[in-house]
């Protein structure tokens, strides 16, 4: 059986954004084809559409039937089979090794049945590691066999996924870390972004790119010109007020910048080094400089930023829509309509630039100028 799925419809500048409630999923049409898939929705026929659109674009009649034929199969979905969360894998009797983890006042034991756990969580959180203690107000069990990995909390199946999907499980992961260390359920949150967040105590911005670009090395180069590193890789953004909030876990640094931050940062050159084979790439990992994990702070801008040898300072304002067909890929967006609407409406009132740098200077004077309005 067939039907047609809820969306919501946002036009920006000459473009509509139109997010599809089942699939949670976002696309980038011409206006054109959203107020068609706008009219089908509000339960218009064939003919309707036909004379409307009719009225705003000069095109044959078969050629316009056609259109409207294919775009309804945008919003017609066969009735769709549930995901269920898989049942927990046997839990060893013994764990490897207990460690624990303090964020402002919340310590976190997390128990590990293996090495393998260990490297998919410990390396960005080992500078949270404290001793041993009697009281701790979360227990988190990671496990796994030779096809599958499970996260309990306090005993609770959070979920099972392949190894294959392993990144799924990071996710969710640090997902659980956000929940707890400030108090919001996963419906109370607008997304998650693959970006680095600074503030300058006011506001923050999120730096976003490919990997390799130097979103990491930038954040490093600016939280030692008296900015404050929020979050890296991992930028929850809530959906109440908009907001970036921290997130606790160490910068990663790759093996070519460690020229340029080892005579800020000195003690990444004894810091354990770290190679992912999936990932393709070795990195160390540099604590934060900031000690208060409870901030947030809205969002000033979204920079696309890369460093590019001998490119000097490039940095221009560039279009919504081509930061949004950047920015979508590598998020997680709430899959809630009410939070959907409101990643819209915040997104669409966001300045977003290309930040193309070579001299590190330049481009610590050019993010301050975007702070503070000079740019």
């Amino acid at each position: 059986m067939l039907f047609l799925q809820s969306m919501i419809i946002k036009n920006i500048e000459h473009k509509s954004i139109v997010w599809f409630e089942d699939s949670n999923e976002y696309m980038v049409v011409e206006p054109v084809i959203g107020e068609i898939l706008s009219l089908l929705e509000q339960g218009s026929t064939k003919e309707t559409v036909k004379k409307v659109i009719s009225k705003k674009i000069d095109i044959p009649e078969s050629e316009l039937s056609n259109l409207i034929d294919d775009v309804s199969l945008l919003i017609q979905n066969s009735n769709l089979e549930t995901n269920t969360i898989l049942d927990s894998i046997k839990e060893p009797a013994n764990f490897l090794r207990s460690i624990f983890y303090k964020v402002n006042d919340i310590v976190f034991k997390i128990d590990f049945a293996s090495e393998y756990e260990l490297s998919l969580v410990h390396p960005k959180f080992a500078h949270l590691e404290i001793s041993p203690l009697e009281t701790f107000n979360n227990h988190f069990k990671v496990f796994s066999n030779d096809r599958f990995i499970s996260f309990l909390i306090d005993n609770e199946n959070i979920g099972t996924w392949n190894l294959d999907e392993v990144h799924y499980f990071q996710g969710k992961f640090s997902m659980k870390i956000v929940e707890i260390m400030h108090q919001k359920l996963e419906h109370k949150w607008m997304g998650v972004f693959h970006a680095s967040a600074i503030s300058n105590g006011k506001e923050s911005m999120l730096f976003l790119g490919d990997s390799g670009n130097g979103k990491s090395t930038s954040l490093a180069l600016l939280q030692a010109n008296s900015f404050t590193c929020l979050a890296d890789d991992f930028v929850p953004i809530d959906a109440e007020n908009q907001e970036v909030f921290s997130f606790p876990s160490a910068i990663s640094i790759k093996k070519n910048s460690l020229e340029t931050l080892l005579p800020i940062y000195p003690e990444l050159k004894t810091s354990a080094e770290y190679h992912f084979k999936r990932l393709n790439k070795i990195v160390r990992y540099l604590p934060p400089r900031n000690s208060d994990y409870t901030q947030h702070l809205p969002c000033k801008s979204l920079v696309f930023i890369k460093y590019e040898k001998d490119s000097g300072m490039k940095c221009k304002k560039i279009s919504n829509i081509t930061a949004f067909e950047q920015l979508i890929p590598d998020s997680w967006l709430s899959p809630i309509k009410e939070n959907a609407e409101t990643f819209l409406q915040w997104f669409s009132g966001l300045n977003c630039y290309q930040l193309t740098y070579s001299d590190n200077t330049k481009m610590i004077s050019t993010v301050s100028k975007i702070f503070t309005n000079e740019l």
